[in-house]
Order: structure tokens, then sequence, then C-alpha cells
């Protein structure tokens, strides 16, 4: 028996139930891991509120680090003692765990556990949305909503290395500082900015390239008037809720634009793709142009706080449970 947090039934956070859960063998093609981090993300929010369907009861999650224990049959990339981190399935809250061994990525000794469960799941999106929904090269101009956030905090860090012009919108003083920190040139304050203004002015009417928006509701259509002629708009989170089905013909009336509504899982389908965005990922955290901070470290009995802290969007960087 092994500790893990499990949901009986979708509702708000205190529905996560600490409990003792029986871990199978891994079946073939399977490694088990005894975890030493865990990254905590909206997306398990959407998993734990039902927006994603998932079987009841289940074990929310869908990243970590830790070293393999036991390995199924079949399994070659990986053996007995390797420490790895892992994207892409839910099952994460817990002190143990099974998991496809083609989700499982070698972690170097330079990088942490620690890192790497706060990093996998926000690092990965960020790849797919700056090296392929959208190839971000220099003198482009990107909008990054909630720039102080996980995945924020790397789309600014990581689209200023490429040559972009980073313009992020943040809740607070405290956030502009953050955004700012992580290379965000402009910060846009949007509880009391006119922010669509705000991006007109800052780019003298010429709009951006490409609107990361990871908040989906509150600042839609708005992203839209933020984007130049044949511009993509990402919609990639739904923080704020959902965006509700609209007229396509939007896209033609503001300039011919792109939209697209992406998921990581996705990406990580093809085992081939997901070592190249994996690579990619890694060499970005080795040479130094992401450094992640772990702004929130918890016990992993303490996921209800976990999940009302990201609830109430009152975290910044990385969120992490200890087992």
């Amino acid at each position: 028996m092994v500790k893990a947090i499990r949901v009986h039934q979708t509702g708000g956070p205190e529905v996560l139930s600490y409990e003792d859960v029986d871990v199978p063998a891994p079946g073939a093609g399977e490694i088990q891991i005894r975890q030493r981090a865990i990254g905590v993300n909206y997306l398990d929010i959407y998993f734990r509120t039902g927006a994603y369907p998932s079987p009841l009861p289940f074990i929310p999650g869908n990243e970590g680090a830790g070293d393999v224990i036991a390995v199924g049959k079949g399994v070659k990339e990986f053996k007995v003692g390797d420490r790895v981190a892992y994207a892409g399935t839910i099952g994460g809250y817990a002190e143990v765990r099974n998991l496809p061994e083609a989700l499982a990525v070698s972690l170097p000794k330079a990088v942490s556990y620690e890192t790497a469960a706060g990093l996998m799941l926000k690092g990965l999106t960020a790849q797919y949305l700056l090296r392929q929904v959208h190839k971000v090269k220099e003198g482009d101009t990107i909008l990054v909503h909630a720039a102080a956030g996980g995945v924020g905090s790397i789309l600014c860090q990581w689209g200023k290395a490429l040559g972009a012009t980073v313009i992020g919108t943040v809740g607070s003083e405290e956030k502009a500082k953050l955004a700012k920190k992580f290379g965000a040139k402009h910060v846009i304050l949007y509880r009391t900015e006119d922010w669509v203004a705000r991006v007109k002015e800052i780019t003298k009417g010429k709009l951006c390239n490409v609107v990361y928006d990871g908040v989906g509701k509150a600042t839609f259509p708005g992203s839209l008037d933020c984007i130049r002629p044949l511009g993509m708009f990402a919609s990639f989170g739904s923080a704020s809720g959902p965006i509700d089905a609209f007229n396509i013909g939007i896209l033609g009336q503001k300039g011919s634009l792109f939209a697209t509504r992406p998921t990581l899982f996705t990406y990580l389908a093809d085992p081939e793709r997901k070592k190249k965005m994996a690579k990619d990922l890694m060499k970005q955290l080795a040479d130094g142009t992401i450094k992640i901070p772990i702004t929130g470290k918890l016990k992993l009995e303490d996921a209800v706080k976990a999940h009302t802290l990201l609830q109430g969007r009152d975290t910044t960087g990385m969120l992490i449970l200890i087992p």
C-alpha cells in the first residue's frame, strides 16, 4: 500500500482524498517509479472538476519525477535505478505509480527531481507553442497572458531568447516584477489597464504575431484585437473558464487570423516527436535559457491547499507536491 490522492466524485478541492492505494506490478511496456516530486497544474483542476472527464475514481496529476523501481515485460529504454521524468498521463498524485515507458524521459543528473517535476508539463507546453504552433523568430512580437504563471514564465524566457519582443499581462504589481524578470519587455496590469489599448500603444498599432492565451473566457475576444493580420491565436488553457462557441467569421473580420486550441497530449502521442521535444527542452534548461522558480512546495497530503491556491490564481512560478 502507498499513499495517494484520489477523486471519487468531481467537484471542488475538497474532493481530493488522501488515502491508501494498491499499486500493481508494472504491465508490459510499463515502468514503476517511486516519485520524488510531483507537478501541480491547472490541467489537474480540469480533471478534478470533470471538465476533462475521467472514469471514477482516479488519481489526478500529469507530471512528476523519480526513480525507476521496477520494469514490465518488453521495457528496453529504462532499468531499475534510472532517474526519470514524465508528463502526459494522469495518476501522478501518488508515492509510487506505473506509467508507459513511452511517456518517460531520462533525467540528467544536473536537473533536480523538483525542477523536473515542475517543468515537464509546462515546459513541453511552451515548447510546442513556441516551436510548433507558431515558430517564434527574431523580430516577432508575442503576447503572453498570465506571464508570471507556470507556462507564462517559460514562454517569456524562451520567447526572449528566440529574439521576440515579449508583452505580458499579469494581475498584480508583484507579478509584474516577476514577468519583467522572466523576460517580458512590457508588462500590462490587466485588472487596472485597458490591456487591448496598451498592446496597440506598445506596438504602435502593428499588434502581435501571436497571442498565447491560457486564461480563456476573460481574455476572449480581446486577444483577437491584439493580433496583426494573418497572425495566430493560440488558446491552450481556460483558467477563467472555457471560451464559448463563436462565429468563425470573426477571424476573417479581424484580419484573416488563425486560431487553434492545441493540447499537449496530441503533441506527445508520437514517441519520436516527444523525444525531440524533451531534448529541446532539456537543452534550454541546461544552458540556462530557462530557469524554473519553485515558488510553492507542499506535502502530497496538502493537495487540497495546492488546488485552492492554484484555482485562486494566487501562485507564480512552479507549485509542486512532495510525497
